[in-house]
């Protein structure tokens, strides 16, 4: 029987895990904002079906019932989690589902001052943000009896078309220096690796970890980027003369380290870019071939 894989919020990183699905023979329909992206979606194949959080998919639990393994990465809004507000019952009759995984944020940890977290480190957000992913997280795990339920905190996320690389050619770069601060990240190839993993592997209960290797300070990442392109890196601006948005300075209030040891031991993991180096490095590389050809 054909596997169908149902992905609330078809977003850059639940596109690169469909991608590796449907390679495997997995059928996929998956939710979207806009009429011109369901279009998009319908012309490549994929079942697709209009929401923005505001009303349930139409026919909800007949949809849902055709569904072997499910996923949301919508985030939650000041009510909270949009697509259990609208799906929990139609959720629940269509299960057992053979998996259901649900894209969360390494900032359920909050700030730990340069310090390493793991999955068993306690979940202390700074501000409403963090804390509307906790209770999101925990709304999500209380399904458990729809089949097993994971978790997989995301740290900051990069790839083709929303890189350093990228932001470099845009001339939006910066390079603003916070003493200290590191952030983690991980590609989004890596993020469907491990999805994918999971499906093999599912742990009800479980929460990964979904980073790289290596937590770096931004700017780093930004001169980097300018030295693969051949591009004067732009000026050092110290944090405290930035100016910037509300919504940028609050992920300057979080610093951290993240423990990525639990994607490699349980589910056999190898990341094919432990680094930003390898990520920038194989975008341009593969830029470069296709413009070749």
């Amino acid at each position: 029987m054909t596997k169908r894989l149902f992905i609330f919020g078809y977003g850059f990183s639940a596109a690169a895990f469909a991608r590796r699905m449907r390679a495997r023979g997995f059928e996929i329909a998956a939710t979207c904002r806009s009429a011109e992206k369901k279009a998009r979606l319908e012309a490549d194949g994929i079942e697709a079906h209009l929401f923005d959080g505001t009303a349930p998919i139409a026919a909800a639990e007949r949809t849902l019932a055709r569904a072997s393994h499910l996923l949301s990465s919508v985030p939650p809004d000041s009510e909270g989690d949009p697509v259990l507000r609208h799906h929990i019952a139609a959720i629940r009759a269509a299960a057992p589902f053979e998996w259901i995984g649900y894209l969360s944020t390494t900032g359920v940890y909050g700030d730990r001052d340069g310090d390493w977290v793991s999955e068993d480190s306690a979940r202390t957000p700074t501000g409403a943000r963090g804390a509307r992913r906790v209770q999101a997280e925990d709304a999500w795990f209380s399904l458990a009896d729809a089949g097993p339920v994971m978790s997989f905190r995301l740290a900051g996320i990069y790839g083709p078309g929303r890189s350093a690389l990228d932001t470099v050619r845009q001339g939006k770069a910066r390079r603003i220096v916070k003493p200290g601060q590191v952030f983690s990240r991980i590609h989004m190839e890596d993020i469907a690796r491990v999805l994918e993993a999971s499906v093999d592997r599912p742990h009800d209960g479980a929460a990964y970890n979904v980073c790289d290797d290596e937590a770096a300070p931004p700017q780093d990442v930004i001169a980097h980027a300018c030295e693969l392109l051949g591009e004067t890196p732009p000026p050092e601006i110290p944090f405290d003369e930035a100016e910037l948005s509300d919504m940028a300075k609050s992920f300057y209030r979080d610093n951290k380290r993240v423990r990525n040891d639990r994607i490699k031991r349980e589910l056999g993991v190898a990341l094919a870019f432990p680094t930003y180096r390898e990520g920038l490095g194989a975008q341009l590389a593969a830029e470069r071939a296709e413009a070749a050809d």
